[in-house]
């Protein structure tokens, strides 16, 4: 498969900038996608912040767009990019999000308040907005980013916590009502991954957890790439990721 050819997949990867997201699509362009990325640091790789309605293309096989995802024009824009651009839509991943875990004191509750708004609202618009268009063309299969946390929670994580559970409902319910169809949900949910999330924490959450090594984002996207090599009757609706030592 090339990127150049027209059999080339097609994907839209949200959260590209960094983490997990950034190794999604990395890894994606070495397999030979055509891809869609969209993350705010792409802002300045044009000269000048962008909009919705202006993504940049990096030769054929590349769309960058840092659209905001808090706005609701966003996920009909970023499928218009891939539809437009490549002609159709194979894989979404939905990945951007932000972390906010602390004390019932120490918690900023607007930086909560947003970081629910990207993983709750901005992801269910993009999931829905997507889907319809799946249903459309007859195939397809999302990927969301949810965590070990969204299958339990821990003290002073459960903001973090409720987002991430309300993405495994939400893609639970989505798996039974596509399940006769060619669509597939996969919620993802890594342990501890080492990425920026963390660079501001007092102390990194692999002390805190006694983990000698966390995941690394390449370890999740190669985990990823196993689930898409799988023949297309196979569901693989959830796919927990942990690290050595990481107790939950």
């Amino acid at each position: 498969m090339t990127a150049a050819g027209t059999d080339a997949k097609v994907a839209l990867v949200t959260g590209a900038t960094s983490g997990i997201g950034k190794a999604i699509a990395d890894r994606l362009i070495r397999e030979g996608f055509r891809v869609v990325l969209n993350g705010r640091s792409f802002a300045g790789q044009s000269g000048s912040p962008m909009i919705a309605e202006s993504p940049t293309i990096l030769g054929p096989s590349i769309v960058l767009n840092s659209a905001d995802l808090l706005d609701e024009r966003t996920p009909q824009a970023l499928l218009d990019s891939a539809v437009e651009s490549f002609g159709r839509l194979d894989y979404v991943f939905v990945n951007a999000g932000t972390i906010e875990s602390a004390s019932i004191e120490t918690i900023d509750i607007e930086k909560m308040c947003t970081m629910l708004r990207l993983k709750v609202e901005s992801s269910f618009r993009l999931i829905y907005t997507v889907l319809k268009h799946m249903k459309k063309q007859g195939y397809g299969h999302v990927f969301i980013t949810s965590s070990v946390l969204g299958t339990k929670t821990r003290e002073n994580s459960g903001a973090y916590a409720a987002g991430n559970h309300a993405l495994e409902a939400l893609a639970e319910s989505l798996r039974m009502e596509l399940s006769d169809t060619d669509i597939q949900i996969t919620c993802i949910e890594p342990g501890l991954v080492s990425t920026n999330l963390h660079r501001d924490w007092p102390v990194h959450p692999k002390e805190l957890l006694n983990i000698g090594s966390a995941l690394t984002p390449e370890d999740i996207a190669d985990a990823v790439w196993d689930v898409m090599l799988k023949k297309d009757y196979i569901r693989i609706p959830r796919l927990m990721i942990l690290p050595r030592g990481h107790r939950v």
